[in-house]
């Protein structure tokens, strides 16, 4: 059975990081096979993968939108079989992964009809991995508008600022509103300092806000400088050293998610 874990949070908070360690994680395992999908309009999860992308499902659903209002033909395919196509086509084929894009936003046209074939075609493709995992941006629009499969865990990311609490908290909201779209939430508070003895600094405050707003705290990722390195030399995070802070960290966090390894 696919188990389907979406990370989501606000802008900056460090998603991607997680998702990438997510991925290397899974695959290095051999726990796969995993499809990873970026939900992210900014699509850099193929930056932190280290791998090319040449094609978004945006990309897809403007082009199909187009020839459902023209009237085409689709070469003489059904609607299903035609998105499933262009699917396979954008889809970024690696060695213990694969990686969707999902790409641009919608434009001002209609976009149902297009999005119900998409949701459907990556719901068939996704039955054939073990795991999906989604880098999600922090509206969940792609959760939201069902363009995306149903989800076992989300992880909600962010910093360890009052500011950041309060907008894991509005996403963990939103899920509420989902239909039971989302069957476990949990917070992870990334880019936490670290005192002299390597123990993770959180204000008590922080700890008090997380727990009066009903948050599951299920790890902490330290602010490490290695991915601030990585970033600036443009390296793929998925090369980040597994013994480095934040390798283990997220290693951590996936060991105590019960029953998803």
């Amino acid at each position: 059975m696919t188990k389907t874990i979406a990370i989501a949070g606000k802008g900056g908070t460090g998603k991607t990081t997680i998702a990438a360690l997510f991925i290397r994680y899974l695959v290095e395992h051999r726990l796969g096979p995993v499809l990873a999908i970026d939900a992210d309009p900014s699509t850099n999860l193929n930056i932190a993968l280290g791998v090319e992308l040449d094609e978004t499902v945006g990309d897809i659903r403007e082009d199909t939108l187009d020839e459902i209002q023209s009237g085409s033909n689709l070469g003489g395919m059904s609607k299903p079989d035609y998105i499933d196509l262009r699917i396979q086509q954008c889809l970024v084929e690696e060695d213990g992964f694969d990686l969707l894009a999902m790409g641009r936003p919608e434009g001002p046209g209609c976009y149902c009809a297009a999005n119900n074939f998409l949701r459907m075609s990556i719901d068939r493709l996704a039955r054939s991995y073990r795991y999906v995992v989604i880098d999600n941006e922090a509206g969940l629009e792609h959760i939201s508008r069902r363009t995306t499969r149903d989800v076992d865990v989300l992880l909600i990311i962010s910093d360890p600022t009052m500011r950041g609490i309060i907008a894991a908290q509005r996403v963990a909201d939103l899920v509420q509103e989902l239909d039971n779209r989302v069957e476990r939430t949990y917070l992870v508070l990334n880019r936490v300092p670290q005192s002299d003895d390597g123990s993770p600094v959180i204000i008590p405050e922080l700890e008090k806000a997380i727990t009066e707003r009903g948050l599951s705290l299920i790890g902490i990722v330290p602010l490490d400088p290695v991915v601030a390195r990585y970033d600036a030399l443009g390296r793929p995070l998925v090369e980040i050293p597994p013994q480095a802070p934040v390798s283990q960290a997220v290693e951590e966090i996936i060991r105590a998610i019960d029953g998803l390894i």
